[in-house]
């Protein structure tokens, strides 16, 4: 009984031995692959490895073992497609039709990376054929297949290997529409922007004698009509960008003198705070005073306009709001400081104030309450230095004085304290980029140097210094390019530290900005 049984399976193996030796296998795949337990056993071990093996098995597969593919679906990365073309392109002149130089342009490059993300690395110089062929040639439509491996496909993966320190395995689940090791990586991503360049020298330097070293005072402003207005002892001189011409436009004796200035935000009107306490407008157009404001005991050393209404700080603790529309000399008295207000800045929007004491404490007020909104009291010296963000709605930055040298971002909005930053100097002032997301800080004790510090990595992209004592004034030119700085040296240093809007050019080098020293008065 057993006899025919051993001849039944003698005649089944022969049968699948000669089925076998007709298939054409693949290179490397043997014939013990296609029996159903081998088949079986390896769709086991698939089915019950983890997931994390089957996303990282371009980087954990062994040197030494060789990993096959299905049957029928070949490995793309290790099949021979390199030299694979439907159509040789060194087979040019009568046989093949040439296009125009503008679309083998346009099309060589996106060829080049077609080529490249489908086939791996390509030679750059092309292949000369042995003989030419002709239009009807069959052998001109044939694949180019070296006769080593005649097989185009193959059925295992083979292990690559790494070209570098930081190469990654090329995830088969990946998105990108091109590879990790792409060679025409120059072609598809873009160069690095170079750092922009900031000239470390002014671009004009002004004499202006008198012009007192006191921290306190603000006494340098810009007008939106490119007229800068300057307070030298007991005077006040207008200098205009745009013709280089100097204008006295008051004098106020020898019993008072100027403790600062600002503009209105046409351009047209200029306020005054004197020592003796008042704030007079003037016409800058008329040269004439319109009115003079009181009110206040001592000195003003800081003013700030927001529309028609006229912000005042005083020694005397208090800050006045005038309605410049109105015969009265104040609409409102605000009291929170508990010693000299040296600070004022309306935010962009016009509606909150914010004001420095030397109490070291920065407040934030509104429109119509008469106490504080917010109060900062984490500034160690006195806060001078204030300056609303205008590309976020309720960041404001503040610097410290001597004792404290630092600048600290809050959000208004939240009353929230978001970064300081330790400059090592006093902090005088603040200044953001229309332009660009930028902020300028001048010092005092003990570098007397200037920062242009990009926000908000708070990275320094600049420092520029020139000033023998400390950089008590700041202000910014009417396109948010050119700073104008002054301090105690009697000196206004004017610097082109931020860049130009995209709507406008650059400031141009012509006379007015021309290296030279120059006298405002």
């Amino acid at each position: 009984m057993d006899h025919p049984m051993d001849g039944s399976v003698d005649i089944e193996n022969g049968y699948q031995f000669r089925i076998a030796q007709s298939l054409n296998l693949p290179v490397g795949m043997s014939r013990d692959a296609l029996h159903l337990d081998s088949i079986a056993r390896r769709s086991w071990q698939r089915s019950v490895a983890p997931t994390k093996n089957m996303i990282g098995a371009a980087s954990t597969l062994s040197p030494t073992k060789t990993s096959y593919s299905d049957r029928f679906i070949p490995s793309r990365s290790s099949s021979n497609l390199s030299s694979f073309s439907l159509l040789d392109r060194a087979l040019s002149g009568a046989n093949i039709v040439q296009s125009s130089d503008s679309k083998e342009d346009g099309s060589g490059a996106y060829s080049m990376l077609l080529r490249s993300e489908l086939f791996g690395q390509v030679g750059s110089s092309p292949v000369t054929p042995e003989k030419s062929f002709g239009i009807g040639s069959r052998d001109s439509m044939r694949s180019p297949i070296s006769p080593k491996s005649r097989n185009m496909f193959r059925f295992k993966s083979e292990c690559k290997p790494s070209t570098g320190l930081n190469s990654q395995p090329e995830s088969p689940y990946s998105l990108s529409p091109v590879g990790i090791d792409s060679t025409m990586t120059g072609a598809t991503v873009s160069p690095r922007k170079a750092p922009r360049k900031i000239a470390r020298s002014p671009c004009k330097v002004l004499d202006a004698p008198a012009l007192q070293d006191d921290f306190y005072l603000n006494l340098v402003d810009w007008s939106s009509s490119n007229v800068l207005a300057v307070g030298l002892g007991t005077c006040v001189y207008l200098w205009s960008a745009c013709s280089s011409k100097v204008t006295k436009l008051c004098d106020l004796g020898l019993t008072d003198s100027v403790c600062s200035v600002g503009w209105t935000q046409r351009g047209t009107y200029l306020a005054v705070g004197t020592n003796l306490g008042d704030v007079q407008i003037w016409d800058a157009t008329r040269y004439r005073k319109v009115r003079t404001l009181g009110g206040h005991r001592t000195r003003v050393g800081a003013l700030a306009w927001s529309s028609h209404m006229l912000s005042s700080g005083s020694r005397d603790r208090s800050i006045f709001q005038r309605d410049v529309r109105s015969p009265e000399d104040f609409v409102s008295k605000l009291v929170g400081h508990k010693s000299e207000v040296c600070g004022l800045k309306w935010s962009c929007d016009d509606r909150e104030l914010a004001s420095g004491g030397n109490d070291n404490q920065l407040l934030v007020w509104n429109q119509h309450a008469a106490q504080p909104i917010v109060k900062f009291s984490e500034h160690t010296a006195a806060v001078k230095a204030i300056a609303w963000s205008p590309h976020q709605n309720g960041l404001l930055a503040s610097g410290g004085g001597s004792a404290d040298r630092c600048i600290r971002f809050w959000n208004t909005a939240t009353s929230s304290h978001l970064n300081c930053y330790d400059t090592g100097s006093q902090v005088c002032n603040l200044a953001w980029s229309k332009n660009v997301n930028e902020i300028v800080s001048t010092h005092g004790y003990s570098h007397n140097q200037i920062i242009v510090w990009k926000y908000p990595t708070m990275s320094k992209l600049a420092t520029l210094t020139g000033h023998s004592m400390r950089v008590l004034y700041l202000a910014t030119s009417p396109d948010g390019q050119t700073i104008v700085t002054g301090a105690g040296d009697e000196t206004l240093r004017f610097w082109n530290v931020f860049p130009s809007p995209k709507s406008q050019s650059a400031v141009r080098d012509t006379g007015v900005w021309s290296l030279g020293r120059t006298h405002i008065r």
